[in-house]
């Protein structure tokens, strides 16, 4: 039942069991009890009412080929044939990788196909494996296909202007080497520096026609969820409210929380819904799919699901508080002053 008597949105949720047998390897840290993890805390938050559950089609390697190198794509089925294999150093498949991929950016293009139809106000897609790291021309960072440039590309295809902000305390080289130089897509992300893969320096804006619709907002270790949401607040916002996407996506990492083992941002559960709220505000109704990335500890997967689901009915479910007083102020003030020319 949906908690204190609020009249929520809908919710499609869009995920598949299949994704959970995708495996990079015992001890790595994409593992299968993220996906369970993750559903777990959806169920967690109190608004079965309110969800629509949806399974994913799978995207097509035409539709992928929108946004990867033909080579990549061939590379990642030859990986399949042999039933499995390393991509690189960081990324690996075994027999049931390739599916799992292909249902994670189906269920991107699901999510836009199902809002486009009126069926929901807004789309939550639970998936794995991640995609923002993947590029035209790599996989690479636990990601085989990424998944919400996938959409996005189709989007722009067809006439629409679309957003990406990325939350994830990496940052998604792979979105943002697709989209450089294409003005049709706006993508932002808010991101721990220094930390893998090394890129997304504030100066990096996009190029060509593109300039200023590449924004990034890197900052220090500790930061906190009150930094984070000056980034969207005195940044990401007034860049968002000027492009006037028809569509908003999400990647929703969740690897900003404090408790995670390979980054070192300082973020709660509440923090990543209240993030997550201040994007979708800035959308277009009906038009916002939020997207699951990364994230390593399954305690805090699980409660900013939770959180983070709630919000997108609009409810508050918080595990925990709002973290506040953390460094990187200066960061965001940096990436305000490099995107002033164009407001």
């Amino acid at each position: 039942m949906v908690r204190g008597g609020y009249a929520p949105r809908v919710l499609l949720l869009v995920t598949d069991e299949r994704c959970i047998a995708h495996s990079a390897g015992a001890k790595h840290p994409e593992r299968p009890d993220r996906l369970v993890a993750a559903l777990d805390g959806v169920g967690r938050a109190g608004i079965d009412d309110a969800l629509q559950w949806q399974v994913p089609r799978r995207a097509t390697f035409e539709e992928l080929a929108r946004v990867h190198d033909a080579e990549l794509l061939a590379s990642i089925r030859a990986i399949d044939s042999a039933g499995g294999g390393r991509v690189d150093p960081d990324t690996a498949m075994n027999e049931a990788s390739l599916e799992a991929a292909l249902l994670a950016a189906g269920s991107v293009l699901t999510a836009v196909e199902e809002l486009s139809a009126g069926k929901s106000e807004g789309a939550y897609c639970v998936v794995r494996p991640p995609g923002h790291h993947a590029t035209a021309s790599r996989s690479m960072g636990f990601c085989l296909f990424n998944s919400v440039a996938v959409a996005a590309a189709h989007l722009a295809d067809q006439g629409e202007r679309v957003a990406i902000v990325d939350i994830d305390a990496h940052h998604g080289n792979g979105t943002q080497d697709i989209f450089y130089t294409d003005p049709r897509v706006l993508y932002a992300s808010i991101h721990q520096s220094p930390l893998y893969p090394g890129t997304g320096a504030a100066a990096e804006l996009g190029e060509g026609d593109a300039i200023g619709t590449n924004i990034n907002v890197p900052v220090p270790p500790g930061a906190t969820g009150d930094i984070a949401r000056s980034a969207i607040d005195d940044v990401i916002g007034p860049a968002i409210e000027r492009f006037a996407p028809t569509w908003v996506f999400i990647s929703a990492g969740y690897d900003g929380h404090r408790a995670d083992p390979i980054t070192e941002l300082g973020y709660s559960s509440a923090d990543m819904a209240d993030l997550v709220g201040a994007i979708a505000a800035l959308g277009s109704d009906g038009r916002i799919v939020t997207v699951l990335e990364g994230g390593y500890d399954l305690d805090a997967i699980r409660d900013s699901s939770a959180a983070v689901a709630a919000r997108l009915v609009g409810v508050q479910h918080r595990p925990e508080a709002p973290t506040s007083g953390g460094p990187g102020l200066e960061a965001v003030a940096s990436a305000r002053r490099l995107h002033q020319p164009y407001r």
